[in-house]
């Protein structure tokens, strides 16, 4: 008797639709880059190796759905990420990781392109810096006259909704 589990004895058993899908997933990646995933598929990416075997998709969505989006999700504080089910050490540390490689890189671009040349561009480099923290922060940049970015420094950090000003410590660090 064959192995086979089908009902009828000349036809294969049927693979099922989630077979192959991590490979598939990394040629698409591969192939047609980032823009071509969608959130949940980027995050399944990231989940890979922490969750070597199974199927990761119902977590990403999960974590999207509570998060919000892949930002998000991997700026979420670590309390945060452990409420939802499956989530473990290596899968928070995974998620980290991301967040940390994402900030280093903005970083990394603003060493290069330090001119900060209109109110956009500063706005976007406080929204990088400090979008997803989970505290309210005073943050004192630096410019020469050329609007380079000189410093930024954290001058206060405050609770989620409220930050303290001390006048004489902002002044203290004027140059």
């Amino acid at each position: 008797m064959s192995a086979n589990t089908s009902d009828t004895p000349d036809q294969p058993a049927e693979v099922p639709h989630y077979h192959g899908h991590r490979m598939r997933l990394r040629e698409r990646f591969r192939s047609a880059g980032a823009d071509a995933l969608s959130d949940y598929e980027l995050l399944e990416m990231v989940l890979f190796r922490a969750i070597p075997r199974g199927d990761v998709k119902p977590l990403a969505k999960s974590l999207l759905k509570k998060f919000g989006s892949f930002a998000e999700t991997i700026h979420a504080p670590e309390t945060r990420l452990r409420e939802i089910d499956g989530v473990g050490e290596v899968t928070i540390t995974e998620i980290k990781l991301i967040a940390a490689a994402a900030q280093r890189i903005a970083k990394g671009q603003l060493q290069r392109r330090t001119l900060l040349s209109s109110w956009h561009e500063v706005i976007d480099y406080c929204r990088t810096s400090m979008a997803f923290a989970d505290k309210e922060q005073l943050r004192l940049l630096f410019f020469d006259k050329r609007n380079q970015l000189i410093s930024d420094e954290v001058q206060q950090t405050g609770t989620v909704d409220h930050t303290p000003v001390y006048p004489r410590e902002v002044i203290k660090r004027a140059p």
